[in-house]
């Protein structure tokens, strides 16, 4: 495979399953939100600034809906494409283009 494409492809999986595992780092968990977490913060914060709830379709909103439930098929291809995208228009001196290249 040439180094492009596989930068590519490197980059499409990084982007697909990384989402999901920072969302869950940061407290956005199949069960709910994690108590203490940085997901807690934020939705205490937006609870404050909208009167005590959650507005659907705000921030905290749809990234709750994603650690539960996790992503779409579209959104899932849309990320591939994008971590695609930026994989293979990375700059040449970069720490990924060895790898891509076999060279590490």
């Amino acid at each position: 495979m040439g180094g492009l494409l596989r930068c590519a492809v490197i980059g499409g999986a990084v982007m697909v399953y990384s989402v999901p595992l920072i969302l869950g780092a940061v407290g956005f968990k199949g069960a709910g939100i994690a108590a203490g977490s940085i997901a807690s913060r934020m939705m205490s914060t937006a609870a404050v600034a909208n009167g005590g709830g959650i507005v659907a379709g705000r921030l905290v909103a749809i990234l709750k809906s994603v650690g539960a439930v996790g992503l779409s098929s579209s959104v899932s291809k849309a990320l591939g494409m994008a971590g695609a995208t930026i994989g293979a228009t990375l700059p040449l001196k970069l720490i990924a283009w060895p790898r891509c290249q076999g060279l590490l």
